[in-house]
């Protein structure tokens, strides 16, 4: 992945208009299609409005309009280094932290974080390959029982593909019956699975998966090319992330924190900055 810097991020983003500039050749790549002339016309930027006016007939448009800076008075150059600063960041970085930043009020800060984690949802088509599946538990620890059973969890379950993407949700029990529609919206049929000895997972074989088990109790970790490592490593990121840099996560919200960390893991290979992959998303 190509470095991004500070430096260079201040280079090409120095002000608002530099911003909307941006955000208008994103979605406007040629001329800006103009309604009331039927046809794209060019236009001229309304100076201290984020807004541009066509040339003949004086129609506005607003490049902000249906994104996440819709109807919001904060400046564009603090939205775009907030994405700078969530994108550029391997673990994580915290509203607060936004806040101390960019000196907008901590109200501000959580909107502008939930607004461009939501950004960050991806959809895989299902494809064929090789595939781990695994659940987790995210929470406090507390006295008693430790692991599948322990109280005041949350749950979350993941598809691993390897040498692929990673995709994790939070359903409402860990029953066969709602895991199998989660696994099948990522692997096709005849795909191959490896998952840990869990009940939930007996029956794959009969939804057309070729099943491989690894026997986690017997402290089996790697049988051939039957393990959950790729998942599991996929897991560790994201509770290192959680108690490092948010601490706790309610379960309203751990969908939203699950998604920022997938997108991380998926793109981390990518030759373009992360900065740039998220700001296109717009």
């Amino acid at each position: 992945m190509r470095k991004y810097t500070i430096m260079q991020f201040n280079k090409e983003f120095p002000d608002d208009d530099a911003c909307l500039e941006w955000l208008r050749n994103h979605l406007y790549p040629k001329k800006i299609p103009c309604p009331t002339c039927d046809k794209p016309t060019k236009h001229h930027h309304i100076k201290a409005r984020k807004a541009y006016s066509c040339d003949y007939c004086g129609h506005q448009v607003s490049p902000t309009a249906d994104t996440i800076f819709e109807h919001s008075p904060t400046p564009l150059k603090l939205w775009f280094y907030a994405i700078y600063l969530m994108s550029t960041t391997r673990c994580g970085i915290s509203a607060k932290q936004i806040q101390r930043e960019t000196g907008v009020t901590y109200k501000t800060a959580w909107r502008m974080f939930n607004q461009i984690r939501s950004l960050l949802q991806e959809e895989h088509e299902p494809t064929s390959g090789e595939f781990e599946l695994d659940e987790t538990y995210i929470g406090a620890s507390k006295p008693g029982k430790r692991g599948r059973g322990a109280g005041g969890k949350m749950v979350v379950f993941g598809v691993a593909q390897r040498k692929g993407n990673v995709s994790a949700s939070t359903p409402k029990n860990l029953k066969g019956s709602t895991l199998v529609p989660l696994i099948k919206k990522r692997a096709l049929p005849q795909s191959k699975v490896y998952t840990d000895e869990f009940s939930a997972y007996e029956h794959l074989k009969e939804h057309g998966f070729k099943h491989e088990r690894i026997h986690h109790t017997a402290k089996v970790w790697v049988a051939g090319d039957a393990h959950t490592n790729t998942i599991e490593g996929f897991w560790s990121a994201l509770k290192r992330g959680i108690n490092g840099v948010y601490h706790c996560v309610s379960l309203r919200h751990l969908q939203g924190y699950i998604n920022e960390y997938s997108f991380r893991y998926n793109h981390r290979k990518d030759e373009k900055p992360m900065f740039l992959t998220v700001l296109e998303r717009i």
